[in-house]
């Protein structure tokens, strides 16, 4: 046979693996704690609950006036529609929605992401990725939370998943006096996802799981990979690596 249809064949196989799970929560969650994980990681936003919890921060933000300047609004507007064009890269556009936080106190930052993720996230939750987080914790697995999204949004989230603020690994900086700086400390997006986990965690990835193609590094660093609620093109990828892939309760394949 020639590489093009042994590449073809290899796809194929791939492709029928690749086990696709619809809303049947006992069997997933089954499938999932039958791997006895000893350290997992998920990304957040669109995985755990849907929808994009920084991004829906960032204009919440700027539009309700009572966080950042309202001297930001047009500027960092004009930079998130350069962002949506493609002019600016996933992480320089992600870290800047972090560092223009500048001289705000860490205290209102988490009060601000507190009430807005209850506010507007709370409902948002994949319930059964809370009782997957809940169940693997239980069975002694350390589950980490990786999000470019930034770290106070993220935090107030977590609270509901019972993942400790040490295993949250998202965009951040460093402060000063306990207000926030401009100098990032990291925006786990893309390959920064593998590379933070390999920074901090120095642990084996047993299981990852995650929806967007920011996401394909981190799960292809796993032993076990599981594509949620998956965008077209992670969903296409996941099928050709053999990946789970799971659509939960609420969400529809995608043609």
């Amino acid at each position: 046979m020639h590489a093009g249809p042994k590449a073809r064949y290899r796809r194929e196989m791939n492709a029928a693996e690749a086990q696709v799970f619809l809303p049947a929560t006992t069997q997933f969650l089954d499938s999932i704690l039958r791997l006895e994980a000893r350290v997992a990681a998920f990304d957040c936003d669109g995985t755990l609950w849907s929808g994009d919890v920084g991004e829906r921060f960032f204009d919440w933000e700027l539009r309700e006036g009572n966080v950042v300047s309202t001297a930001l609004d047009l500027p960092m507007r004009e930079r998130y529609a350069a962002y949506k064009r493609g002019e600016v890269d996933e992480t320089t556009m992600c870290g800047e929605m972090v560092t223009m936080h500048q001289g705000i106190s860490e205290q209102n930052l988490m009060e601000a992401a507190a009430r807005f993720f209850e506010k507007f996230f709370l409902t948002q939750i994949f319930s059964e990725m809370r009782e997957l987080v809940r169940r693997l914790q239980e069975n002694g697995c350390e589950v980490w939370a990786v999000s470019s999204s930034n770290e106070w949004v993220i935090r107030a989230g977590m609270k509901y998943f019972g993942i400790p603020e040490s295993r949250i690994l998202a965009a951040k900086v460093e402060y000063d006096e306990g207000r926030a700086s401009d100098r990032l400390i990291r925006v786990p997006s893309g390959a920064g996802k593998p590379e933070a986990l390999r920074e901090v965690v120095k642990k084996e990835i047993d299981v990852a799981f995650g929806n967007a193609r920011w996401d394909t590094e981190m799960l292809a660093m796993a032993k076990h990979a599981v594509a949620v609620n998956p965008n077209p093109d992670l969903e296409a990828t996941a099928k050709e690596r053999g990946w789970h892939i799971y659509f939960p309760e609420g969400t529809r394949p995608r043609g």
